[in-house]
């Protein structure tokens, strides 16, 4: 009786000394797995409404990048210039032609933005206006960065032939109180100029 007593004892500080592990590891779980699924799911939502914008898409400005604010869905027209209507005649609808030469090679080109030329931005310290939004802890968009949980930033870059838009989405939760530290997720994508 009294070994078994002391066996039971010796478990009972054993299983206290490791305890704390156990709670540490659920905690990172909840991390790791819940936050990070979010994050992921939140990038890709981004970088799907980023795509889906296209030349036969006039509500969305056909993607004309330096002109279109994408921080709410739909996309809003020429939001930057503080306009609301779409301009030109096709294949130049709302600015999106590019010049002839690249309109016969590569589609319609990349649209407002020059070749070799990058808008938006994504490290976090240094986020561009309209190129950046905010979510809060249930993924409802909102209006400002307070009370944000999560953060989207993005950033297109046209190539030197203007043929093809890379697109990179950045999601990152907000660090306060997870274990581990903020969780991100960065998504990149090559969409060619005549889609």
């Amino acid at each position: 009786m009294i070994e078994t007593l002391v066996a039971a004892g010796i478990l009972i500080i054993v299983v206290a000394g490791i305890l704390p592990v156990f709670m540490l590891a659920t905690q990172t779980t909840y991390t790791q797995g819940d936050v990070a699924t979010r994050v992921t799911e939140y990038a890709q939502d981004k970088m799907e409404q980023l795509l889906s914008l296209n030349k036969d898409n006039i509500i969305s400005d056909g993607f004309n990048d330096a002109t279109t604010d994408t921080t709410v869905f739909p996309a809003a027209v020429n939001a930057l210039d503080g306009t609301t209507s779409c301009t030109g005649t096709s294949p130049n609808i709302c600015g999106l032609g590019g010049g002839s030469t690249v309109a016969s090679t590569c589609g319609l080109g990349g649209g407002s933005m020059a070749p070799s030329s990058t808008v938006g931005s994504i490290p976090p310290a240094a986020p561009v206006t309209y190129f950046v939004d905010y979510l809060d802890a249930n993924g409802n968009l909102l209006t400002s960065s307070t009370g944000a949980y999560y953060t989207r930033q993005w950033q297109v870059s046209l190539d030197s032939t203007s043929c093809l838009k890379t697109i990179a989405v950045v999601a990152s939760s907000v660090s306060a109180g997870l274990k581990g530290g903020a969780v991100s997720m960065k998504l990149v994508t090559i969409k060619a100029a005549n889609l």
